[in-house]
């Protein structure tokens, strides 16, 4: 009972956090005139969005740690979490910073963000494998067993979290489509949490949950702001450390199906056009091609939230089986 108040108490107060600095933020952001840049090779609808504040995501984040600390859950854990969350956010701003500062579109090389994601993983992964009374293991949903890894262990982690920070990265094109997306995994990993009796990656999640819910606000159509790489990078550490953190990494690509479908419908684009010169896609990533068939942007957006829903109603309860 303790642990579901905690976790709450940390949605609530993330939520309420995000809601009232983002009225404030968003004016600061216009004044430095630290507007979203739009890439030319997209969708040309999205050229109004040209100058939409970004960096939002450092709301986000100043909201989770104020929800953590505010629940009274900073263990080691949750420490570890918090670092993920916030290193990724850290290379998410600089990599925000680069694009508005410098109007270097791009941002960071791609070189320079996978390094630093790659060691950010990699201190995750060692943490865990000591840490954890599984020691290299991790849990196979739907069997009720652990596997041991062995070797294979921080390999696969730091695959895992790379995978999902760049994964959230790419699915955030579309008015509210991340957020929502993040908002309904950071909720299926608190209950799975609290139902595992994991408080701190409930509580974690949790306010990850009420971040993403009170960014919503403003975020969704027609966006009032957008959370940059701040926001999705840190986003997608966050929540790969929180599955991490309760050995359920391999539960990550079911639940988080819709970041999976994005990321690798660019990898198809990409392989296809340069082996065959043709493209899968009519573009990438996968919001995207379905934007240029005609569906309307909310549509899209609807439509992958409740496929995330159904998702990780159907990870719930895989994770129940054997437990």
């Amino acid at each position: 009972m303790q642990d579901i108040m905690k976790a709450g108490l940390a949605i609530l107060i993330a939520f309420l956090a995000t809601a009232a600095i983002c009225p404030y933020f968003i004016p600061m952001m216009k004044k430095i005139k630290a507007g979203q840049s739009i890439r030319e090779e997209g969708p040309k609808s999205h050229l109004v969005k040209s100058g939409t504040p970004t960096m939002g995501g450092l709301v986000m984040i100043g909201a989770v740690v104020l929800a953590c600390l505010a629940a009274g859950a900073m263990k080691r854990d949750m420490l570890i979490m918090l670092v993920s969350f916030i290193a990724f956010g850290a290379l998410g701003f600089t990599d925000d910073f680069v694009k508005v500062a410098l109007k270097r579109n791009l941002g960071l090389r791609a070189y320079q963000k996978l390094t630093m994601q790659v060691l950010i993983a990699v201190a995750i992964a060692l943490y865990q494998s000591t840490a954890s009374d599984y020691g290299t293991a991790v849990y196979v949903p739907g069997f009720g067993v652990y596997w041991d890894l062995g070797r294979l262990y921080i390999p696969f982690v730091v695959f895992v979290i790379v995978a999902m920070a760049n994964s959230a990265n790419l699915t955030d094109g579309l008015d509210g489509l991340a957020a929502g997306v993040s908002f309904i995994i950071a909720l299926f990993l608190a209950v799975a949490g609290l139902l595992f009796h994991s408080g701190n990656i409930a509580v974690f999640s949790a306010a990850i949950a009420g971040a993403c819910l009170g960014f919503l606000l403003f975020n969704k159509h027609p966006a009032r702001i957008f959370m940059g790489d701040t926001g999705s990078l840190a986003l997608g550490g966050g929540l790969a450390a929180a599955a991490i953190m309760m050995d359920m990494a391999l539960i990550v690509p079911l639940a988080g199906g819709i970041f999976v479908a994005e990321a690798l419908s660019v990898m198809i684009q990409v392989v296809s056009f340069k082996t065959r010169g043709t493209r899968v896609f009519k573009m990438a990533p996968l919001h995207h091609h379905f934007e240029l068939t005609g569906w309307k942007e909310t549509k899209i957006v609807f439509v992958f939230w409740s496929v995330t829903l159904l998702l990780c109603l159907i990870s719930l309860m895989t994770l129940m089986i054997g437990r």
